[in-house]
């Protein structure tokens, strides 16, 4: 599968987030999967995403929103999902 197939596929996944309130969770995971099937196949990780994985991450562990965090991940969420 080519870089931009999975780059389609984590937009579609932040359209999701964007579109529907869903779980979070899931969508971390998947998110995560699919930046790990990037890695897998030697391809580079779009750092907007790993930023964006690693304060999903950090939110779900501290249980609290932290304003900068959540900015960059509704810009992220935003800027991905229009793909």
């Amino acid at each position: 599968m080519s870089f931009e197939d999975k780059q389609a596929e984590l937009g579609l996944l932040l359209t999701r987030m964007q579109n529907e309130p869903v779980d979070l969770h899931e969508l971390y995971q998947e998110i995560r999967l699919k930046l790990n099937e990037l890695k897998a196949f030697g391809m580079p990780l779009p750092a907007d995403l790993v930023q964006f994985e690693h304060d999903l991450e950090a939110e779900f562990a501290a249980d609290k929103e932290d304003e900068e965090r959540r900015a960059r991940l509704d810009e992220v969420i935003a800027k991905r999902a229009k793909r």
